[in-house]
């Protein structure tokens, strides 16, 4: 979040003037990436034209199962003869020329609602992320030559009328740059969309916010990629395309002073939308390195342990491998193992061989 005190104004010319405006409340309120994804999708499907099937596709043929007995399946057949097409199946999903399953209907739910506190802590969180020049500059836009983010022009930007005026003023901001990179990248959609009069595809340039339309619509409308919008109707679907956060956005002075009466503050509630305050902050400071590195914070913690840890107590060990797990098994395996190393168990009754028989006992076996 942004969180200088005041921002300057730049005049037509691009140099900065002298006069200066507070920082509005609603670039201090959280950004929430997640929340901003999640109503940038809802809204998203808000623009969708519905779209179905033919009610009688795949059904306008006159077929009738042949039942069981002819070592067929019994899917619908067409009916006739003296054509490839007598006795083809049809109606089926799986069968050529036949309907799809579960055809898609007009009336299935297209839109989604979305809570209106939800759509306004989204918008406060695109609006305060387009005053963070890194979330602006990894978004894509070309940034580098501009002097501060917010960007706000005098109010003799509003009445301008003319494209060149318009292009004379981005160049003296050194803004003009975004502005050729979606020239650059103007090129023709891939696939269908191209014959339903989307037939281009292109990135998203400046939003220009004004207070009050004196011509400023004119100047701006016929470059590419730059889109205007009222102060007191800020969409999050041009605020952050795609769910992405860090639109580069030109505010004209009287639209960035009147974003107080639009949002409000944290304790001041808004005067456009009745009751309603800025999110606070769960913590005041995100940067969560820097609370642990605190000198508050090391003062009371514990020292770190050593690097290597032991494993856990929980860990299965194999005991006919492991002999100290054996013994906390069978604490007389200690006395088994000491004994047969020192050799006490062995046997020690010597086995003796039987003598082969003797001469005369052959002899009396051979005998008659």
């Amino acid at each position: 979040m942004a969180a200088r005190p005041v921002v300057s104004v730049f005049g037509l010319n691009g140099a900065k003037l002298d006069a200066t405006v507070p920082l509005p409340s609603v670039f201090t309120a959280p950004i929430r990436p997640d929340l901003v994804q999640f109503v940038h999708k809802n809204m998203a499907k808000n623009r969708r034209q519905p779209y179905a099937a033919k009610q009688q596709a795949g059904e306008e043929t006159s077929a009738e199962s042949w039942g069981t007995g002819r070592a067929v399946a019994r899917i619908p057949r067409v009916g006739g003869g003296g054509t490839h097409r007598a006795g083809q199946a049809a109606f089926g999903n799986m069968t050529r020329g036949g309907r799809m399953f579960a055809p898609n209907k007009v009336w299935r739910k297209w839109h989604i609602r979305t809570n209106s506190n939800q759509k306004r802590y989204a918008t406060a969180s695109a609006v305060a992320a387009s005053g963070v020049s890194a979330l602006v500059s990894g978004r894509g836009h070309r940034i580098s030559g501009i002097e501060e983010v917010p960007l706000v022009v005098s109010a003799e930007v509003e009445s301008l009328s003319k494209t060149k005026e318009a292009i004379t003023l981005l160049k003296a901001l050194k803004a003009y740059a975004d502005v050729a990179k979606v020239s650059n990248t103007r090129s023709i959609r891939a696939g269908r969309g191209k014959m339903r009069n989307r037939r281009h595809r292109q990135r998203r340039g400046p939003l220009v916010v004004f207070a009050e339309d004196k011509g400023i619509s004119r100047a701006f409308r016929n470059l590419p990629g730059v889109e205007l919008v009222d102060v007191t109707r800020l969409n999050l679907l041009q605020l952050a395309p795609g769910g992405h956060l860090g639109r580069f956005v030109i505010w004209t002075q009287p639209a960035f002073e009147a974003l107080n009466k639009v949002f409000g503050s944290q304790t001041e509630a808004s005067v456009q939308k009745k009751g309603y305050t800025l999110p606070v902050p769960v913590i005041s400071n995100p940067d969560v390195s820097r609370l642990i590195g605190s000198d508050e914070i090391q003062a009371v913690v514990r020292p770190s342990g050593p690097k290597s840890m032991r494993r856990p107590f929980t860990q299965k060990k194999n005991p006919l491998r492991n002999t100290q797990v054996l013994v906390r098994l069978n604490p007389y395996a200690q006395v088994l193992r000491r004994a047969e190393l020192l050799g006490k168990n062995k046997k020690t009754k010597k086995y003796t061989h039987k003598k082969s028989a003797s001469a005369k006992f052959l002899q009396i076996l051979k005998a008659d």
